[in-house]
């Protein structure tokens, strides 16, 4: 028999959600533990998603400009690394970010446990550590956060060694010449820019007529264009009938006929909520179809015992709002229901990277909101020219009547950035929010922020154009 916990709340999963929800709860003076599956904490976000993708595509940025500077070109040829090579660079931050997160269990007196949970009833978890033996835990309350994983359709090999998808991308060894991306979401059009700025040519497969319909259009359109300008094929409307994979290559048959061949296939059409090992019957708990969990507007499930915050809930399935649920989760468990409202930034980390908030054009036309456009061109910025960062514009909606702020979008160098200087004043009300606050502050100058003081006095004299 092994060991006997006690908690007042256990959290399943050492994700973003699962720690600002064990922290906060024991800030609360409540006894917690945490139970991860993998070896070291930090969940899915720090080993094999936001983390090392995002300093994957940091390292590659950084060739490029490297490559793409005149100054730079003087001291040789242009220079060629594998994706081995710049994976293993980007890797170096995953320690410091365990380190990172261990830490914060330790300040807190939060007990971590590896392994995997399993209920045994609505107070009662077992956990099979990785060395064979168990231990059980009781709680009065849970908290799941256990993440999720890329979806994995039956019909496809992903035990072929030509075929990867968003997890197994990051233990690659060697570098196609040649890669076909199936799914444009968010995860595949960030890999078709980074194996693009490899040199890579990239099949980009996307089941819809647009790339990323929930952007702004203008913003869409402008992805869609820098991804072609790199090489990159993108091709809409389509899906896939078969894939066959052999010692040379991967050939994706399409239903409209196609046949795509290339060294490598990357799998990146949706993710599934990790919760097939939890047996959630035990506690008369069940998953969708995407193993995901449905809660209440405080992230209570059926069981007014279990409570689950971050990707395993589904939507918006981004690490910053997981971070923000998972903390309302504990307030609920503590009886201080605080609803988070999911009105999160958007961040795209393409190459140029993407950033929105607030509502888009097509979602002010059809609410019949009478509103104007005011723009600023990165390549009219004095940092943008000095930076050599001249790609991209800051893009403000607002009302012609109220002048309020009602949508910010981003397209360029920092984006992610840029975005939360507009958030701020969005997230205001009455007059507070109002885009003459960025006609009339200033800003340091030369700097990427001064987009918006720029954006905001095209957008007033489209209005002064129109009324006089």
């Amino acid at each position: 028999m092994g060991e006997l916990f006690k908690y007042d709340v256990l959290v399943i999963g050492s994700g973003p959600a699962g720690e600002s929800a064990a922290i906060s709860a024991a800030k609360n003076g409540k006894q917690v533990g945490i139970v991860e599956s993998r070896a070291m904490v930090g969940g899915n976000c720090a080993h094999k998603g936001t983390i090392p993708s995002k300093a994957l595509r940091h390292a590659v940025k950084q060739i490029i400009r490297f490559n793409n500077n005149s100054l730079f070109r003087q001291l040789g040829e242009v220079r060629k690394l594998s994706f081995p090579q710049v994976l293993a660079s980007a890797s170096e931050v995953i320690p410091k970010q365990v380190e990172m997160h261990t830490n914060h269990y330790s300040r807190n007196r939060i007990h971590v446990h590896i392994g995997l949970a399993r209920f045994e009833d609505e107070h009662t978890v077992k956990v099979a550590n990785q060395d064979g033996g168990t231990e059980t835990i009781t709680a009065e309350k849970f908290i799941i956060t256990t993440g999720s994983r890329p979806y994995r359709p039956a019909d496809v090999d992903f035990n072929h060694p030509r075929v990867y998808d968003s997890d197994t991308i990051l233990e690659m060894s060697h570098t196609p010449n040649t890669l076909v991306i199936y799914g444009a979401g968010v995860i595949g059009c960030e890999y078709a820019s980074i194996f693009a700025g490899l040199g890579v040519k990239v099949d980009l497969i996307n089941s819809r007529d647009r790339l990323l319909s929930f952007l702004d259009d203008e913003i869409s359109d402008a992805l869609s264009y820098h991804l072609r300008d790199t090489g990159v094929m993108v091709r809409h409307n389509e899906e896939y009938s078969e894939v066959k994979a052999d010692a040379s290559g991967v050939t994706l048959h399409l239903k409209s006929g196609k046949r795509l061949r290339a060294d490598a296939l990357l799998w990146c059409n949706g993710r599934s909520g990790n919760t097939e090992s939890l047996n959630l019957e035990a506690v008369g708990l069940g998953a969708n179809h995407r193993g995901q969990i449905e809660v209440n507007e405080h992230y209570q499930t059926a069981n007014e015992n279990i409570f689950a915050a971050g990707d395993v809930i589904g939507w918006p399935s981004l690490a910053s709002a997981s971070f923000d649920q998972g903390r309302a989760a504990a307030k609920a468990v503590l009886g201080m229901p605080e609803r988070y409202e999911a009105d999160a930034p958007t961040g795209i980390y393409t190459l140029p990277e993407i950033s929105s908030i607030g509502q888009t054009e097509r979602e002010l036309t059809a609410a019949k909101i009478p509103y104007e456009v005011g723009r600023a061109f990165f390549k009219h910025t004095a940092r943008g020219q000095i930076s050599g960062e001249d790609v991209g514009m800051l893009k403000l909606l607002f009302h012609v009547d109220t002048n309020e702020i009602l949508g910010i979008h981003c397209f360029g160098a920092e984006a992610s950035e840029i975005v939360h200087i507009g958030q701020a004043i969005l997230k205001q009300t009455g007059e507070a929010n109002d885009i003459h606050y960025f006609a009339t502050t200033t800003f340091n100058y030369p700097t990427m922020a001064e987009a918006y003081r720029q954006a905001a006095l095209n957008g007033l004299n489209r209005v002064k154009r129109m009324y006089r």
